[in-house]
């Protein structure tokens, strides 16, 4: 357009009132705006070309009334037949953006008198300017919420691809994903949001925290428990060697795993069934069980159960701890024989 501003002005009727103007208004704003909220109107695509074809007819200085004929308005917008476009403008009506001001032989123009008073006959945009300020703060409320919805979209895939580092088979992030197939509103986005947040504390709980056993009163043997206990979770994420420790050692020392056994534990292949049983038991997924035995081996593995299990009061999430010392991160500083080591003393010292 050969223009961007219009400077609206309102034509008395009557004898002696004096034409009025209105603070210049980017009409092609409002127009802007009133495209980007018309789904809140019930505007479809159509609509919008009609009514920039319309505005395209006015001229800086000569007000806000459309004179051109209908059948000029249809070729503009494209060759539309008359019939929809009456369809539109009754349209525009209705949601009071748009005024008739019609002539008796219903052709559109204006008249002067020699007081320089004017009289206009055609389509008048003046409602749509008189609430530009009404489109303006929709718009921009609407922009808002769409960045607000893309930010928060961000920050729950960033969560799910934390989750799914520690844990793949975690049902939370499945639950999430399916959701955000579907349009949320910012409060749906914030609620999940919450949960993926509520869940990774979790984790990371499970992961870094330990709990303090009951102990007797003795101060120093609070201590020296204290020590030993921090000593013992160190080992379990941080050792030096990686060999497989005893099937003896490991069965005596991890009595936890091995009371629930049904029978006994003569060979690897019987605690390596044993800890794939204990393992679901445990909220650990069996596929998550099969990925650390391909990874680390189904011993090493099967001693993590093991291992995990005896060390129970201060491990809170099991399938959370397991993923991070088999598949995880820590997966390379797992030692199971020198953590077994240390929970044979720490068993011989308090018993």
């Amino acid at each position: 357009m050969a223009f961007t501003k219009l400077s609206v002005q309102t034509f008395g009727v009557g004898k002696g009132t004096p034409a009025t103007s209105t603070p210049e208004t980017d009409i092609w704003a409002v127009f802007r705006a009133l495209r980007d909220t018309r789904s809140l109107f019930g505007l479809r695509p159509g609509h919008v070309q009609t009514l920039q074809a319309m505005l395209s007819f006015l001229k800086p200085g000569h007000g806000d009334t459309v004179f051109a004929s209908n059948d000029e308005i249809c070729r503009r917008v494209g060759g539309i037949d008359e019939r929809t476009l009456r369809r539109h403008i009754d349209r525009f009506v209705e949601l009071g953006f748009m005024k008739r001001h019609d002539s008796p032989n219903r052709k559109r123009y204006r008249v002067k008198s020699s007081e320089g008073q004017s009289i206009s006959y055609g389509l008048s945009l003046a409602p749509l300017l008189a609430r530009a300020g009404e489109l303006l703060a929709t718009a921009q409320a609407m922009e808002n919420a769409r960045r607000d919805r893309v930010f928060l979209r961000k920050q729950i895939l960033t969560k799910l691809a934390q989750i799914d580092e520690a844990d793949p088979e975690n049902e939370l992030t499945h639950q999430v994903r399916r959701v955000l197939r579907r349009k949320l509103s910012i409060a749906e986005y914030r609620t999940l949001l919450g949960e993926l947040e509520a869940q990774c504390k979790q984790m990371s709980t499970a992961v870094d925290a330990t709990e303090t056993m009951k102990l007797p009163a003795n101060d120093g043997q609070t201590v020296r428990h204290h020590s030993k206990s921090k000593k013992e979770q160190k080992d379990l994420e941080s050792g030096t060697n990686s060999q497989t420790p005893p099937l003896q050692t490991l069965t005596t020392v991890c009595d936890q795993a091995t009371s629930f056994a049904t029978n006994s534990l003569r060979n690897w292949h019987d605690v390596e069934s044993h800890a794939r049983t204990l393992a679901p038991m445990m909220g650990i997924h069996e596929s998550t069980f099969e990925k650390a035995a391909k990874k680390i081996g189904s011993q090493k593995a099967s001693c993590a159960i093991f291992i995990i299990l005896q060390m129970s009061n201060r491990i809170r999430d099991f399938g959370a701890y397991f993923h991070s010392i088999t598949l995880g991160r820590r997966e390379t500083d797992f030692n199971p024989s020198l953590l077994l080591e240390r929970l044979s003393r720490s068993g011989a010292a308090t018993a």
